[in-house]
């Protein structure tokens, strides 16, 4: 992929002219985006997997105005009959799970790795949807299988319906409706609301974008950040409250100055150096989904060990990096020299051949050995 060349994936805009004139600012109908689009996963085997604890899952059913929401993992018999109409089944990071599913996703790395979320399923009868509703992040909307209808807008009151398990706008007034047939796309920037609506059975794959929000990101960071200096704090006196010269007080219930102040510089401090927030902002980017476990080497092949090898990560692991640090599914590791550009190949190709891997040093080895065993990528020949 390049980014100057046109894609019929982005209705013949090259990658630089989309981020250029669409994201973040107005939505783009493609039509045909991926021809001859077909379902990558089969409908039976699908709905399978809302009996996977392994899987985030909900099944949502309309009645007029009555809305329920059931969340998985549940009995695959439980869902209704392929002839009920107006129900839904959303399958969330169905490109955790499968292969095919996860080279599609790949196809949208035109946006950093940083931002790239997952790929959602959706699946409905005729008349499903979970109703009008706007999302806080970039979305595009593939037609798999079957017709839906989409009616959308800019909204200006951003009111929800109360006493629904949905949020579902209150007031919706949409500015275009179309019909969307298999391959068709639908670009929708973040607070554009939308309702899409099942025409006959149809199979719909959102593929979305992470928007950290500032007050969870510093809650995260900071979390982070306390660890991170309580880890060095050790014994030393230079890290405690000291107040040699505190004269004396009668029922004084208000806080010292002094120790408002020790506070104060105790954040400034800990703030000092970039580096500490540079890795824990890594660290929190690639921490895996609390659902998302790794499959580790039996211990035939922990036995058979051998390097080098090709090097391709599993589609579970998250692996990002910056200028001095790698990041690996939640860890952060210093890297420089030949090492970090080896490693940076392999975040951003997802693979290194064994003539590129036999070029990292001894300590690199061990770590990508210590990932091997965790069952974060696997060897390729």
């Amino acid at each position: 992929m390049q980014k100057n060349t046109p894609l019929s994936l982005l209705a013949g805009l090259s990658p630089a002219q989309f981020m250029k004139r669409h994201w973040q600012k107005k939505p783009l109908l493609i039509r045909q985006a991926i021809p001859d689009m077909k379902p990558l996963i089969e409908r039976a085997a699908l709905l399978d997997m809302v009996e996977s604890e392994e899987v985030e899952s909900r099944h949502i059913v309309r009645k007029g105005d009555q809305w329920t929401l059931k969340k998985g993992p549940m009995k695959r018999q439980s869902l209704p009959s392929l002839k009920t109409p107006d129900w839904t089944v959303l399958i969330q990071g169905v490109d955790l799970h499968n292969d095919a599913v996860h080279a599609l996703l790949q196809q949208f790395r035109f946006v950093p790795d940083a931002r790239l979320d997952d790929l959602m399923i959706s699946f409905a009868t005729d008349g499903g949807g979970v109703g009008p509703h706007f999302d806080s992040y970039d979305v595009f909307l593939l037609q798999v299988h079957g017709q839906r209808k989409w009616r959308m807008g800019r909204q200006k009151k951003f009111e929800l319906q109360e006493g629904v398990p949905l949020k579902i706008l209150k007031e919706f007034k949409p500015e275009a409706e179309f019909l969307l047939n298999p391959g068709d796309m639908l670009y929708l920037p973040p607070g554009y609301a939308h309702d899409g609506i099942a025409v006959g059975e149809c199979m719909t794959y959102s593929i979305g974008f992470k928007v950290p929000r500032r007050a969870e990101l510093a809650s995260e960071l900071f979390m982070g950040l306390s660890e991170e200096m309580s880890e060095k704090s050790g014994s030393s006196l230079d890290v405690i409250y000291q107040d040699p010269t505190q004269m004396a007080v009668i029922r004084d219930a208000s806080i010292p100055a002094a120790l408002q102040k020790f506070a104060e510089q105790s954040v400034l401090k800990a703030l000092k150096d970039p580096q500490i927030l540079n890795c824990l902002l890594g660290e929190t980017l690639t921490e895996p989904k609390p659902n998302v476990w790794f499959d580790p080497p039996n211990q035939d092949d922990l036995a058979q060990w051998t390097w080098p090898c090709g090097v391709r990560l599993d589609r579970r692991t998250k692996m990002l990096f910056d200028a001095r640090h790698i990041f690996v599914n939640g860890e952060s590791f210093r890297a420089s020299g030949r090492d970090a550009k080896l490693l940076q190949k392999l975040a951003n190709e997802k693979f290194l051949c064994a003539k590129d891997a036999v070029n990292l040093s001894s300590n690199a080895m061990d770590l990508m050995q210590a990932w091997w065993e965790e069952g974060w990528w696997y060897s390729e020949v």
